[in-house]
């Protein structure tokens, strides 16, 4: 008899909502206070959630979430670069 295998499952900090991790995009904030996208989930540090589309992204720069998340002021230039690079802009 096979077990079925869990899906871990990760809320993202801008919607609330509960998504297989692999859906998400995982943001760290390193030891160093850096904070960067993980794009393998193995990065040291703490971890937030995000869904992979623009209105969660910017709906995470409105309203502070990340900021919340890692007690601390994250700066606007991670959010430029991570939008460029994930949606190309």
């Amino acid at each position: 008899m096979m077990q079925n295998k869990r899906i871990p499952l990760r809320t993202c900090v801008s919607c609330r909502e509960n998504k297989d991790k692999r859906e998400l995009l995982r943001i760290v904030r390193t030891p160093e206070g850096e904070v960067i996208t993980d794009e393998t989930g193995r990065a040291n540090g703490r971890g937030a959630y995000v869904c992979k589309n623009r209105e969660c992204f910017e709906k995470l720069m409105k309203n502070h979430a990340l900021d919340k998340a890692f007690k601390m002021q994250v700066p606007n230039s991670f959010f430029e670069t991570a939008i460029e690079e994930l949606f190309g802009e």
